[in-house]
C-alpha cells in the first residue's frame, strides 16, 4: 500500500486533512466517503521524501494485539450500551488502559471527537490499529445508532480471530522446533565434527568415498567463509523483506501459499472463512454489496485473494449477480456456491455466508488437529534423508580404517 495526503469536507463544512494507508486513489475516496467525508483532494505521498523509522512501533511494549482490541471494544459496548457519552468513555478508557501505543490512540481519538469529527473517521487516522472492516462497521453502527452492536459484533469477530492464530501456532509449534533442532543440528556437525574425522582421515592416508568429500568439502567451504555465508543470509532475508513489502511481491508469495503441498488448503480455507465472516457483518450492518466487498478485501490479509474479490466487486458493478460473480472468482467450493445460491433466492445471503464461515472453520479446525500427523512423515524423510547422509560419509571410511592403519 502507498501513503495517500487528502484534503476533505465533513458534514459541518469544515476542511479536514490527513494521511491514509491505500493501495490506489479509489480506495482512500472510497474510505473517506464512508466515513462522511467529501474528498476534495487526493496526492501520493512521496515516501522517498517522507521515510522516517518509528522505533517505538517496533518494539513489543508498542503494539497493540488482539487481546487489547477485544477487550477495547466489549468496554465500548458496555459503556455505548449504558448510554455514557462518548467522549466520557474515551476519556475513562484512555485512563485505564496500560497499553501505550493503545492508550494514545484514544487520546488522539478522543481530541479529534472533541474537535467535531465522527468516531469512525477518527477511528481511521490510526491504520495501524483499527482496520479497514473495524472502521465500516463502526460507520455503519454511528449512522444507525446501533454502535453497540457494532463493538459487539467485532469483539465476536475479534475472538474469531484470536482462536485460529492460537491453534495455528499450536499445530506449527513441534514442527517449527524440530526444523530449528535440525539446522543447528547440521551447523554443529559440519563445524566441530566433520573437521576431526577429516583430521584422522588425513592421517592415517585413507581413501574417502565421494561422499564423505562431500561433506568435508562442504564443511571446509562453512569454515573458511562463514562470513560471507551469513552477508548472504543476512542480504537475502533483508531482500526477501523489501520485496515482500511491494504490491508485486506481496502479491505473488500470497499467491504462492496457496499452493504449498501441506499448508496451502489450510491458509486458502482460513481466508475464506474469514471472508466468509467478513462480508456476512458487513451485510448485516446494512453495509451494499459493492462497498462490502471493498471493505473486506483489505481485511482479508491476503493480496492474491483480495484481487479476485476486488473482481468480484467489478462483475458486481457491471450487472451480474452475486453468485455470478462468485463462481467467476473460482474461490468458493461447490457446497458453498450452493449456499449462496440459496441465500440468494431467499435473500438471506448474510445468513447463508454466517453458515459457510462456520463450514470454514470447521474444516480449519479438522485440519489443524491433523496438521502435525501430515507433517510428521515429511519430517521423518528430512531427519532419515541427513541421518543416511552422514552415516555413508562419516562412518563408511570407518569401515576401512583397520586396512588403512595396516599399510
Amino acid at each position: 500500500m502507498s501513503q495517500y495526503q487528502y484534503t476533505c469536507r465533513n458534514q459541518s463544512g469544515d476542511t479536514v486533512k490527513g494521511i491514509l494507508d491505500a493501495a490506489n486513489e479509489e480506495n482512500v475516496a472510497t474510505e473517506l466517503l464512508q466515513t462522511g467525508l467529501t474528498p476534495i483532494t487526493i496526492q501520493i505521498v512521496n515516501t522517498s521524501e517522507t521515510f522516517d523509522l518509528d522505533i517505538a512501533a517496533l518494539l513489543p511494549s508498542a503494539r497493540v494485539g488482539l487481546e487489547e482490541l477485544i477487550i477495547f471494544s466489549k468496554q465500548m459496548y458496555s459503556l455505548s450500551k449504558a448510554g455514557i457519552a462518548m467522549i466520557r468513555a474515551l476519556n475513562g478508557l484512555s485512563e485505564s488502559t496500560f497499553n501505550p501505543t493503545l492508550r494514545k490512540a484514544i487520546k488522539a481519538v478522543l481530541h479529534s471527537l472533541e474537535s467535531g469529527q465522527p468516531l469512525a473517521q477518527a477511528l481511521s487516522q490510526h491504520p495501524r490499529i483499527f482496520s479497514d472492516l473495524y472502521v465500516s462497521v463502526v460507520h455503519v453502527g454511528e449512522n444507525s445508532g446501533r454502535l453497540d452492536e457494532a463493538f459487539l459484533q467485532l469483539a465476536g469477530y475479534l475472538e474469531l480471530e484470536r482462536e485460529t492464530i492460537k491453534r495455528i501456532k499450536s499445530a506449527t509449534r513441534y514442527p517449527t522446533f524440530v526444523i530449528i533442532a535440525m539446522s543447528i543440528g547440521l551447523v554443529i556437525i559440519n563445524i566441530f565434527v566433520i573437521p576431526a574425522f577429516s583430521g584422522v582421515f588425513a592421517k592415517l592416508g585413507a581413501e574417502l568415498p565421494w561422499q564423505t568429500q562431500v561433506l568435508i568439502s562442504f564443511s571446509n567451504f562453512m569454515l573458511n567463509y562463514w562470513p560471507l555465508l551469513l552477508l548472504l543470509l543476512m542480504g537475502s532475508l533483508v531482500g526477501i523483506k523489501f520485496w515482500l513489502k511491494t504490491p508485486a511481491g506481496r502479491y505473488r508469495w500470497d499467491g504462492w501459499k496457496l499452493k504449498l503441498p501441506v499448508l496451502g488448503s489450510l491458509f486458502e480455507r482460513i481466508h475464506l472463512g474469514r471472508f466468509c465472516r467478513s462480508f456476512s457483518m458487513m451485510l448485516r450492518s446494512g453495509i451494499p454489496i459493492v462497498q462490502g466487498l471493498n471493505v473486506v478485501s483489505h481485511a482479508l490479509g491476503n493480496d492474491y485473494m483480495a484481487e479476485r474479490v476486488r473482481g468480484m466487486r467489478q462483475n458486481i458493478e457491471r450487472g451480474e449477480s452475486f453468485l455470478q460473480a462468485a463462481a467467476m472468482s473460482k474461490l468458493f467450493t461447490p457446497l458453498v456456491m450452493q449456499m449462496i445460491s440459496v441465500g440468494e433466492e431467499t435473500g438471506g445471503i448474510d445468513e447463508m455466508l454466517a453458515e459457510a464461515a462456520d463450514f470454514y472453520e470447521q474444516e480449519v479446525d479438522y485440519e489443524l488437529k491433523g496438521l502435525a500427523d501430515a507433517i510428521e512423515p515429511i519430517m521423518i524423510i528430512g531427519i532419515g534423508a541427513m541421518v543416511l547422509v552422514l552415516a555413508l560419509g562419516v562412518f563408511l571410511p570407518l569401515w576401512d580404517l583397520s586396512s588403512a592403519a595396516s599399510r
